[in-house]
């Protein structure tokens, strides 16, 4: 909400007396944090659990009688009590076939535009001026959008989390289980613990118990895959984990981590001669979780890189990187996507930095 907008609707706490300095600045103080707990009300939507809730500080926002809250298909929530003989429903109706503000004393009701789409209708009984109820509908029609935007931000990271369990590669699967086999006769213990290992590996990269997971809880499922790596590569290449403690418990997409580590292995080591080495390194830098997974291996054009993360590079190559980097921008903005540090025979660094704290992010 603007300047403007907001300093509307102070006024009308003000109008008593003449208030000291200090109180007017506890009057403008309580408006904004109405209007941030309004946001909050409104987070899921007109037919969330807390629209009551947000009609009540509407009502008390505006100063009026009453306050009625309504989507397309009718009255969802109201705070106060309608005067006698008012008639909210043909107001409403009149409000969605015109598309604009109408008073019918004591009532008077705002369209509620969302992306300039007729979502509901916002209804106050009393003396409310045109612009504070304008500028009230238009608080409530943000607050609508962001909601929406929050749940289609959801829908994609799910979407593209199943996506990327569905795009598990079948060429590490295979090879895999032949690992094991060829080590069941010559080294059984070794077989006993590389089969333990792909249960977990499975077991994690199919869990349906949340869209996130912790830092600890990632760095588990990578370095048993790396384990698995590992053997069918016969140990040639060397694994470093560095996790400082503070990050351990933040709380991440699902499955970020592991995607970029089998990108590393598979385009980055698996092309190179000798000996390889993969290092993932975690820590704090202020309230950001930076984890950073770094090879030596054969590296590739900047420019092929950015054509991977935009989805634009061969499907073997650019699927996982962009599934994780599109999830990443999805939940957290499009300022943490992936950064890729690389160059062809130098290697290839992969950084991830993202908040520590942020609000429905949470571990199951």
């Amino acid at each position: 909400m603007n300047r403007t907008a907001w300093q509307r609707l102070a006024r009308r706490p003000l109008r008593r007396g003449a208030p000291s300095p200090s109180a007017a600045r506890a009057a403008t103080s309580g408006v904004l944090r109405e209007l941030r707990l309004l946001g909050r009300d409104l987070q899921d939507g007109l037919a969330g659990g807390r629209n009551t809730a947000a009609a009540r500080r509407i009502r008390h926002l505006l100063g009026a009688d009453a306050v009625v809250l309504a989507n397309l298909d009718g009255p969802v929530a109201r705070h106060g009590a309608l005067p006698p003989g008012s008639e909210p429903d043909a107001l409403l109706s009149q409000v969605y076939e015109h598309g604009t503000v109408l008073r019918r004393p004591p009532l008077s009701a705002a369209p509620l535009l969302v992306a300039n789409d007729l979502a509901g209708c916002l209804i106050a009984a009393g003396e409310i001026a045109e612009e504070d109820l304008t500028e009230t509908a238009a608080l409530v029609a943000d607050a609508l959008d962001h909601a929406e935007l929050r749940t289609a931000r959801a829908r994609i990271a799910a979407a593209d989390l199943r996506t990327l369990r569905a795009q598990i590669s079948p060429h590490f699967l295979h090879n895999a289980l032949a690992v094991i086999a060829a080590r069941v006769h010559s080294d059984p213990d070794l077989a006993r613990g590389l089969l333990t290992d792909f249960a977990d590996y499975l077991r994690y990269s199919f869990s349906t118990q949340g869209d996130y997971a912790t830092v600890a809880a990632e760095l588990q499922a990578t370095q048993t895959y790396l384990e698995l790596q590992r053997a069918r590569f016969d140990d040639r290449f060397d694994i470093t984990v560095r996790m400082a403690p503070e990050v351990l418990p933040v709380a991440i997409p699902f499955l970020v981590v592991q995607p970029i580590v089998e990108n590393a292995v598979r385009h980055g080591l698996e092309r190179r001669s000798g000996r390889g080495h993969i290092s993932v390194s975690g820590f704090g830098e202020g309230p950001l979780c930076i984890i950073e997974i770094e090879d030596d291996g054969v590296g590739m054009d900047p420019e092929f890189a950015r054509a991977v993360l935009a989805g634009k590079g061969p499907p073997a190559r650019g699927v996982g990187m962009a599934n994780v980097d599109q999830r990443l921008r999805a939940v957290y903005g499009p300022e943490h996507g992936l950064l890729i540090e690389t160059a062809p025979g130098s290697g290839t660094k992969v950084v991830i930095r993202v908040p520590r704290f942020m609000r429905g992010v949470l571990a199951e």
